[in-house]
């Protein structure tokens, strides 16, 4: 659709790439292209919009077949404009001046001339062809048909449309027709299905007996080499038995010789050990019998001394001494009780000795 903008009394046309414009003018043509912009007075002005671009036009409809069948055709049309100024002058292209709206339906009349024209060439091939040829090779031989048919029409050229391409995009029977003709394929399918899972299974049976063989069979190469390990481990043992009591008797005789080695070396020590024990005893000995003998002498001489002192010393200083020696010794005593007896005689000891 042209874009039209207003400004005081005049109108200003803006067009797409994809669309001619025909600008009439007091029944002169004025502008007549693709793209254009200009200005114009909508009193004056008879505006013609044709798109020129690719247009898609889909259609479905039925069709009988040779053996009274109903099926249902999809197709498409590709169709361009190319002579925009005679179709602007065979269809309805005007738009409004004020909205640039089309004032008709030139795309609907399009749209029912191909289809119809369309449909007459499928319908008549279809007529001639049975459902089952017509599932098989219908959507091309209704393709060629409707292309050939289309460019053979004499309308379209007068119209100044060219058709671009053709697409038959799929021939379909009525459902329940649909399912009974599926059913021999699906039969056959569910065959090749069944006997694929029988082959399947016996694939699987014989990989199954054959698994169990090589299972079988590594079971019993699994039995003789433990039966190898068992020997083996059995030699190995004995064999490592062997090894070890050799070890032990060598161990043995070395101990043993050590040990021999060793009293020898004891005994040789002990005997060393005993004279030179016996020597320093014996010297000990003589050094004690020495010590001792010089010891008796000194207190002997001693004893002596200190009676050739007592003796020349009188009988009261002795026993001064004695006291003095039983006090040294006596334990610590609390209180003494002296008796008149005893106070009487020491008192006349101590006068016959002032007297004296």
């Amino acid at each position: 659709m042209a874009d039209i903008i207003r400004r005081l009394g005049w109108r200003h046309l803006r067009g797409a790439p994809t669309t001619h414009i025909r600008h009439h003018r007091a029944g002169r043509l004025v502008h007549d292209g693709p793209g254009l912009s200009f200005w114009f007075r909508s009193l004056t002005a008879a505006l013609s919009e044709v798109p020129v671009d690719d247009r898609e036009l889909a259609m479905t409809f039925h069709a009988r077949t040779s053996d009274f069948q109903d099926v249902a055709v999809q197709a498409t049309v590709t169709y361009r404009i190319s002579d925009p100024g005679v179709a602007a002058a065979r269809l309805d292209f005007s738009i409004d001046p004020d909205t640039g709206v089309w004032r008709g339906t030139p795309l609907e009349q399009l749209g029912t001339l191909l289809t119809e024209t369309a449909q007459q060439h499928a319908l008549d091939v279809l007529a001639r062809t049975p459902l089952a040829a017509a599932l098989v090779d219908g959507v091309s031989s209704v393709r060629e048909r409707i292309a050939a048919g289309l460019d053979a029409e004499p309308r379209l050229p007068a119209t100044g449309i060219e058709v671009v391409a053709v697409r038959v995009v799929a021939l379909r029977p009525e459902p329940e027709v649909e399912r009974a003709l599926r059913t021999p394929a699906r039969e056959q399918i569910q065959q090749e299905a069944d006997r694929a899972t029988y082959q399947r299974r016996a694939v699987a049976v014989e990989r199954e007996r054959a698994i169990a063989e090589n299972e079988l069979a590594s079971q019993i190469e699994l039995a003789r080499r433990e039966e190898q390990l068992v020997d083996q481990r059995g030699t190995n043992a004995r064999r490592e038995a062997e090894e070890h009591a050799a070890a032990d008797a060598v161990r043995a005789e070395a101990e043993a010789a050590r040990t021999v080695r060793l009293a020898e070396a004891e005994a040789v020590r002990g005997v060393k050990l005993a004279e030179a024990e016996a020597v320093r005893a014996v010297r000990l000995s003589r050094a004690e019998a020495e010590g001792a003998r010089e010891v008796g002498e000194a207190r002997a001489q001693a004893q002596a001394a200190w009676l050739r002192v007592h003796a020349d010393v009188d009988t009261a200083t002795l026993h001064a001494l004695t006291g003095t020696r039983i006090a040294e010794n006596l334990p610590r005593i609390e209180s003494v009780t002296v008796s008149p007896d005893v106070l009487t005689g020491l008192l006349a000891k101590l006068g016959a000795r002032e007297r004296e």
